[in-house]
């Protein structure tokens, strides 16, 4: 009789990397993406199915790993992201809270380094942004949305391809904590 025993690992909180970022990183990152979020696609109609201060969220979440921080995150720059656009104020800050908290929580538990997961986290927290954004926008503030299923997911596919390269660029401004 052949055994074979195979070792079962168990990452504890302590050994998943968590990494912090300098004040100008922390800060300007998140700025540059509202800015290009805010004006390309003025130009560039194309760009608007890009969710660039969405991907900052769920990059800032994953790589701090912490609930809090990922929340403050999401809604500083959905609230910011509300600023500049022409709906009411709150909807991009609660669903960019919701994604910053699931990002951060789900970075604790996953390798979320290598560029597979980096493209199934996008993929699925672009929908969940998405979905939310639809249903608080239609829900709690009564505006009139159209949703498509085929539209969200080549969004969603969308996002997720520019993220993988997105976020190994910002790599670079990561710090151990």
């Amino acid at each position: 009789m052949l055994l074979t025993s195979v070792p079962i690992t168990y990452t504890s909180r302590e050994q998943v990397e968590v990494y912090r970022f300098n004040a100008a990183a922390a800060i300007l990152i998140p700025l540059v993406a509202l800015f290009l979020q805010a004006f390309i696609p003025l130009r560039l109609h194309f760009f608007s199915i890009f969710d660039l201060p969405l991907l900052v969220v769920i990059f800032f979440a994953v790589a701090r790993r912490s609930q809090v921080s990922g929340m403050l995150t999401g809604a500083a720059i959905g609230l910011i992201q509300d600023s500049l656009t022409h709906q009411p104020i709150g909807i991009y800050g609660i669903a960019m809270t919701v994604v910053g908290h699931g990002a951060s929580s789900l970075g604790v538990k996953l390798d979320v380094e290598n560029a597979g997961s980096r493209f199934l986290v996008t993929l699925f927290f672009y929908v969940v942004h998405e979905v939310v954004y639809f249903a608080v926008a239609r829900g709690l503030v009564g505006l009139t949305l159209q949703w498509s299923w085929p539209h969200e997911l080549g969004s969603a596919l969308a996002n997720a391809v520019v993220a993988v390269p997105l976020f190994m660029l910002l790599d670079k401004f990561k710090q151990r904590a």
